[in-house]
C-alpha cells in the first residue's frame, strides 16, 4: 500500500492507466529535475506499473492500487 507521502505515484498509475503510453510519452510528461523525486522509479519497483518494449503498462497490482484507492482505472 502507499504511504501517505506517495500522491505522485498514484497519479502516475492513473495517468497511464487511462490510456496506452510510450515510454518516451512518459519520460518527457513526467521529467524532473529533482534527483529525490523518483516517482518513475518507486512505481516500476513496487510493482505497479511495467515497461514492455516501448510501452508502459499498468500492472494487475497498479490496478488494484487504483481500485482500493477509488480511483479510475481505465
Amino acid at each position: 500500500m502507499l504511504a501517505a507521502d506517495d500522491p505522485l505515484i498514484l497519479d502516475l498509475v492513473e495517468w497511464v492507466a487511462r490510456e496506452e503510453r510510450s515510454h518516451a510519452e512518459l519520460m518527457e510528461s513526467w521529467r524532473t529535475a529533482c534527483p529525490r523525486l523518483t516517482v518513475w522509479e518507486d512505481a516500476i519497483e513496487r510493482g505497479y506499473l511495467m515497461r514492455q518494449a516501448r510501452l508502459v503498462t499498468v500492472t494487475a497490482k497498479g490496478r488494484e492500487l487504483l481500485s482500493t484507492s477509488g480511483r479510475r482505472t481505465a
